[in-house]
């Protein structure tokens, strides 16, 4: 007994080792080139840009450059930390980057959920193709419509005038209360479409002879929703959902620079105009990199946290 078993361990030892032969690596020469050129890039354009870091503890000078500049260690992290517009533009970030999270991801799922229950396939596809084409406009052509709407005698204030919900129009570009908001919506209007491929797809992949179950039961539209495609699509939620907290204090650049004014300054501001204020205004390249340092190892621990987590409570993670 104890022979057969060590047998049949071997054998599935043998199945499952994987096997290297130059043979294999000759069939497989396409896959393994253009995978090593990813490789190269990969280490050209995101790993060795990293030795720039070195300027966050140094106070760097053009003229001396990265290696002949004075070491000052942590003097930059500290100024980072005792400025208090550093610290407004960390609470802007963040509170931007949960704002658009929150608004985007649960747009984004809604509107795929609702899409998946047209029973028109033309019309699907119609509303499907509208709803992602604002994906490709560039912020400036969406800021530019946001400040056409937006403005004193934009259509927004036309309409809320004409229905008598306001008694005359209303300056929102100069509002800070209105600024989150508005990025929030420009975000939902711009992502939301395109967002909602990834989880139309996770849609497509359920097995349709579970909701004809459902339907023999008696199950509605509605329980269907919540009983079978929510739960089937749960894994693709919770890894784009860590994907995404990764991704909190990238609350955005291009929107919040061209909408930004001298009212809304304190509340428009983030950190990485900081960076660019610091950096290229201020001519302190030093100060810039240990800003943008502190956000990427910022975001690399909300998303080690969140996966940790997803972890322990037994659901889909990263790593």
């Amino acid at each position: 007994m104890a022979e057969n078993v060590a047998k049949i361990k071997k054998r599935k030892d043998n199945i499952y080792k994987p096997k290297f032969s130059f043979k294999e690596v000759k069939r497989q020469k396409a896959l393994m080139i253009w995978s090593v050129l990813f490789l190269i890039y990969g280490i050209v354009f995101y790993y060795l840009p990293l030795g720039g870091w070195v300027m966050a503890f140094k106070n760097y000078k053009t003229k001396d450059g990265i290696f002949g500049s004075k070491w000052v260690g942590l003097d930059k992290f500290k100024f980072l930390f005792s400025d208090d517009t550093f610290k407004q533009v960390i609470r802007n970030t963040l509170c931007m980057g949960v704002i658009n999270l929150v608004a985007t991801f649960v747009t984004a799922i809604a509107f795929a959920i609702l899409l998946n229950e047209i029973r028109n396939r033309h019309f699907k596809k119609t509303v499907q193709t509208i709803s992602y084409m604002p994906h490709f406009l560039s912020w400036v052509i969406v800021t530019g419509l946001l400040h056409d709407a937006l403005s004193v005698n934009g259509i927004i204030n036309e309409i809320l005038v004409k229905t008598h919900i306001l008694s005359s129009p209303v300056s929102f570009m100069s509002k800070p209360g209105a600024f989150w908001p508005i990025v929030a919506f420009a975000n939902v209007w711009k992502e939301t479409g395109w967002n909602a491929i990834v989880y139309l797809a996770a849609i497509t992949a359920i097995d349709a002879s579970l909701y004809e179950a459902a339907s023999i039961d008696g199950a509605g539209r509605w329980a269907k929703i919540r009983h079978i495609t929510l739960p089937s699509i749960k894994p693709t939620i919770i890894v784009l959902l860590l994907i995404n907290i990764g991704n909190v204090l990238n609350a955005g650049f291009e929107i919040q620079y061209m909408m930004r004014n001298g009212l809304i300054k304190s509340v428009s501001d983030t950190i990485d105009i900081y960076t660019l204020t610091w950096s290229i205004g201020q001519n302190d390249y030093s100060l810039g990199t240990a800003a943008g340092m502190f956000k990427s190892l910022v975001s690399i621990a909300l998303v080690v946290i969140a996966n940790t987590m997803a972890k322990r409570m037994g659901e889909e993670r990263l790593f």
